[in-house]
């Protein structure tokens, strides 16, 4: 059987995006197919698709791409199962993550990468969660060690990671301090942040507040700029940037020596290392209202070009998503 997927056979802009029939995959042993009713976008997608020198050397092919689909994070209803599957059937809602190919009606993925979805929340909502806010739990849990009372910023607090990590910090009980540009301080407000700063028109490093974790998920400022806005034992983690490459290595370079021979800890945060257990965690968040996705716009699937033009421009609020209804609508 056929069914439609958004491909591309090379390289570059959204343009190269295009719909296409493809054949349907079945499931086997372990393997859940998933009828999808929303993916999202992350950046990651956009960095396979313009194929920079770096994606190349990581294996996904020197000159095209080996995989021509794209996208992670799906939400849907299983379709059919693999012989050895015990913990879902068809029927089944669920959101989890894919293999790089979420934007099709239909996509295979493993048992483990899956989770049943809570009924107050959309498959639209649910589609934004395990990458995004994956990478927020794990930035602040496993590398900021995250506590109740502490004070916490978040800078890029606006987007897909930025949204999830306020309310992940205000669950864990922290004082969350927000920053965004101008035109998204109430929403990122209205998600729980105890304070907001407009970076338009201050800069958080030289308020002279200090704070005990200091998240960076976009924005920049130098790692001494950020080393100065941490108290005596603070922590510093990087989970993206403006500019990531040059943010690594001053996070791996500089922050090490910072980290060895001061109390200040500054480090980088890498890819989110997906599991069942944390998307559980984020399920359970989810279902106690504790997290919400926020999402600014969704296209579908025949708009896939559209959508990561959209994104590609780098004002998002929260996430883009895709869905498999006919809707083409910015979200209230």
């Amino acid at each position: 059987m056929k069914m439609k997927a958004i491909v591309r056979t090379k390289y570059g802009s959204p343009s190269v995006l295009h719909l296409e029939e493809v054949e349907k995959p079945t499931p086997i042993d372990n393997q859940v197919l998933v009828e999808v009713h929303a993916a999202c976008i992350n950046k990651a997608d956009l960095f396979f698709l313009k194929g920079p020198f770096l994606a190349r050397l990581m294996g996904v092919g020197l000159r095209k791409p080996k995989n021509k689909a794209l996208g992670t994070d799906i939400a849907g209803r299983v379709e059919a199962v693999g012989e050895n599957v015990k913990q879902f059937q068809s029927g089944d809602e669920v959101f989890g993550w894919c293999g790089q190919k979420a934007f099709a009606e239909y996509a295979l993925t493993r048992e483990k990468a899956l989770v049943l979805k809570p009924a107050n929340v959309t498959s639209e909502e649910a589609a934004t969660v395990p990458v995004a806010a994956t990478t927020a739990l794990q930035a602040l849990r496993d590398k900021g060690h995250v506590q109740p009372g502490q004070k916490v910023l978040i800078n890029g607090a606006s987007g897909g990671v930025g949204t999830f990590a306020v309310q992940i910090a205000k669950s864990f009980g922290a004082e969350v301090t927000a920053v965004c540009s101008t035109g998204k301080l109430d929403m990122v407000r209205s998600i729980g942040a105890d304070h907001v700063v407009d970076y338009t028109q201050e800069d958080v490093t030289k308020s002279g507040q200090r704070y005990d974790l200091i998240i960076a998920v976009n924005g920049y400022h130098s790692i001494l700029s950020y080393r100065r806005a941490l108290s005596p034992k603070g922590t510093y983690v990087q989970a993206g940037g403006s500019r990531p490459l040059f943010g690594l290595f001053e996070a791996l370079l500089l922050g090490g020596l910072i980290s060895v021979i001061g109390s200040k800890k500054m480090g980088f945060m890498g890819i989110a290392k997906m599991n069942q257990k944390d998307l559980v965690f984020l399920k359970e968040l989810l279902e106690a209202s504790k997290i919400k996705s926020v999402v600014d716009r969704i296209y579908p699937l025949s708009e896939a070009a559209e959508a990561f033009r959209y994104f590609e421009e780098g004002h998002v609020r929260g996430k883009v998503v895709i869905t498999l209804e006919r809707t083409h609508q910015k979200a209230d």
